[in-house]
């Protein structure tokens, strides 16, 4: 009877322990990067009343006879399950999908979360809502990650030039007119940067020296200043260029003040060709690749974790990468405040690397991970606990009762 009583009250402080689990899940169901424990019960010793015997010619075996002391908790189990995502279009918030942990510096201590709602500072560092520091690596001047190196502190420079981008490319498309007489001239013109940015206006023009051909000349500033091209003559072919066989027009180092080399791209893709199809005239320039200096205006998140900033001259450029870490075993990491982990004898070395490599999975941006707690789970379990509580104050009741009995035997 005593036995049965001290077994009951380990059953109370179990489902007690349950119960504190239980309530923790459900206080957190709002909590950004949560995730939930589940109370794990195993038996205490048994006290053996009777051993085991082997069977002989005479007897046969017989079981050991025992009788267990209680229960204990064993431990809790922290599940890793994804998760749901919650859209707020915010470019800071950013969410993980699949395995994987943010990594932070908070106050000189290495740190590990799934809530991924991060803030600039006055310094321009990406950090927690509690201050600490988010991991990754930054970009060079020309946008290189170079992710084999240690993971340092992410800042994003509010304000950060970007150098002004020599032009060395500009692709013209669309159509001359094959109806167009000798002699006849299409126009068209195009900003090329120099190394300071400095914008130089060539004018190109087209004229029709011949059937099927076209011969391409440009001038530069207000005096007109005329500019050598080489390979500057176009013979078309059922209206496809066929010469200059590489569709490049060249125009050679020096002829525009600052700016080298620059090829006139005029055919070589499907939508960045120039044709001679009927009477339509629609030349125009595509696209030329340089650009003057430029100020970063804002930044987005990729799948991959890539920081890219956007530029006011329209360029855009990786500034950083996010760090994220995965661990052989997740659930072996010590839960800290703030929606943190750290690791732990049992949770193996952090594997930091970026994501969508050696199983770590990918980033939502504009998304938050909200936390895996299954209110209509929980609300089970709470009953689980509770009626596993009343059970087992009905056994230290009837234990009582039975001892008075005892007691009574003696009047």
């Amino acid at each position: 009877m005593i036995r049965s009583m001290y077994s009951a009250v380990s059953g109370l402080r179990s489902h007690q322990i349950m119960m504190d689990v239980v309530g923790n899940n459900i206080a957190n169901v709002n909590t950004q990067g949560y995730k939930r424990n589940q109370a794990i019960f195993q038996d205490v010793l048994s006290q053996v009343v009777t051993g085991a015997s082997a069977p002989t010619a005479a007897l046969g075996g017989r079981n050991p006879a025992q009788v267990g002391l209680g229960v204990m908790m064993s431990g809790t189990a922290q599940q890793f399950g994804q998760g749901f995502l919650q859209t707020t279009n915010r470019d800071l918030d950013i969410a993980m999908q699949g395995d994987g942990f943010f990594v932070v510096d908070e106050g000189g201590q290495e740190l590990y979360t799934r809530a991924g709602s991060f803030f600039l500072d006055a310094d321009g560092r990406l950090v927690t809502s509690r201050g600490g520091l988010v991991q990754g690596w930054g970009a060079d001047n020309n946008g290189v990650i170079n992710v084999t190196t240690g993971a340092s502190i992410i800042r994003l420079p509010i304000g950060d030039q970007n150098p002004p981008v020599i032009t060395s490319e500009v692709k013209l498309g669309g159509n001359l007119p094959s109806t167009a007489a000798v002699g006849e001239q299409v126009f068209t013109g195009v900003d090329f940067f120099d190394a300071n940015g400095s914008a130089v206006t060539v004018d190109i023009t087209f004229e029709k020296t011949a059937a099927d051909e076209w011969t391409v000349t440009a001038t530069h500033g207000p005096g007109a200043t005329p500019i050598a091209l080489t390979d500057n003559i176009l013979t078309f072919s059922a209206g496809e260029i066929v010469v200059p066989a590489d569709f490049n027009v060249n125009i050679a180092a020096g002829q525009i003040p600052f700016v080298g080399d620059v090829d006139l791209v005029v055919g070589g893709g499907a939508e960045r060709r120039v044709t001679q199809f009927g009477e339509t005239t629609s030349l125009t320039i595509v696209n030329q690749n340089g650009a003057a200096a430029g100020v970063l205006q804002s930044m987005r998140v990729g799948t991959d974790g890539t920081i890219v900033g956007t530029y006011n001259n329209g360029l855009t450029r990786p500034i950083a990468q996010l760090a994220i870490a995965n661990f052989s075993n997740p659930e072996g990491l010590e839960r800290v405040t703030g929606s943190n982990w750290r690791a732990s004898v049992n949770s193996g070395l952090p594997q930091v690397g970026s994501t969508g490599t050696g199983g770590r999975g990918t980033i939502a941006p504009g998304t938050l991970e909200m936390s895996n707690v299954d209110l209509a789970l929980e609300f089970t379990e709470l009953i689980r606990s509770q009626r596993g509580f009343q059970a087992n104050s009905r056994v230290v009741t009837s234990s009582d009762e039975l001892l008075q009995e005892i007691v009574n035997l003696k009047r």
